[in-house]
């Protein structure tokens, strides 16, 4: 591990962004990945709705539900001692009303969540405040929002002309007051993230958004080199696990038909232990 044992609470993070001290966030959908990169020090686990896409093929994050996201939350906090937890709320179940967004989020908190995440302002400044009134910590989310894609028409860089960086900086600042404890910026121009980060009390989590936030996120399965989609400009691939595991599944896929696997070694006999 290269960062101390000490639990990770959104109390920490604030003092992390005081102090200085960067902040390394992941997704994670299972508990075997969720074991290993909190093994490693990730202070963030975020249980990403990019499930949708990674886990499930899907096109967009807007088909993910709650009983998906229940299910990997589960999964996820079953295999995390040190880091923080985070969920996504998915599309629709915390939009419809502030009643329906205590009702869902704390179902994820019941699942082994310990915060959750949601994404636009506006509107959405209500729920926070609801949420955080019930005693449900929210990380916010501006910038590229996934669940307003065909809003936002298509996965573009955001807050490029001056107006809509002066809306940015008023959604950051007020969902900050009503309550969020972070603020994930996605795919903004690295100017404008830095602007945000200096106004903010509570620390930013960049994903495209340039070396000012006070944090980075990835999806692991992009950082790992898992998925066959191409390299997005804010990826950096850290290893190249989809060769490894072809190499080795055509390694086992030969033995097997050769019969070589199983031997002697991998095998029961009666007279074991005699």
């Amino acid at each position: 591990m290269t960062a101390d044992s000490g639990k990770i609470t959104t109390r920490r993070l604030r003092k992390m962004k005081a102090l200085g001290e960067k902040i390394v966030c992941l997704t994670a959908y299972d508990f075997t990945f969720a074991r290993i990169i909190d093994r490693c020090g990730v202070d963030v686990i975020l249980v990403g709705d990019s499930a949708a896409n990674v886990v499930y093929g899907m096109r967009t994050t807007l088909t993910i539900g709650m009983e998906e996201m229940l299910h990997h939350t589960r999964a996820v906090a079953s295999g995390v001692e040190r880091a923080l937890v985070v969920s996504d709320m998915p599309f629709l179940s915390f939009q419809v009303s502030p009643e329906r967004a205590v009702e869902n989020a704390g179902r994820l908190l019941q699942a082994g969540a310990e915060a959750v995440k949601v994404e636009g302002a506006g509107p959405v400044l209500e729920v926070v405040q609801r949420l955080v009134a019930f005693g449900i910590p929210v990380m916010g989310h501006l910038g590229l929002t996934p669940q307003a894609v065909h809003q936002l028409g298509g996965y573009r860089l955001q807050a490029r002309k001056p107006e809509e960086q002066e809306r940015l900086l008023a959604d950051a600042l007020a969902l900050e007051a009503a309550g969020c404890f972070a603020l994930v910026l996605e795919k903004v121009p690295a100017e404008v993230a830095g602007v945000v980060t200096r106004r903010l009390q509570i620390p930013t989590i960049g994903i495209g958004a340039g070396p000012e936030c006070d944090g980075q996120v990835l999806v692991l399965q992009d950082l790992l080199g898992l998925t066959d989609e191409p390299r997005l400009k804010f990826v950096k691939q850290y290893a190249e696990l989809s060769r490894v595991v072809q190499t080795a599944v055509a390694e086992y896929c030969s033995e097997v038909r050769s019969g070589r696997f199983p031997g002697k070694e991998h095998s029961f006999y009666l007279d074991e232990g005699k």
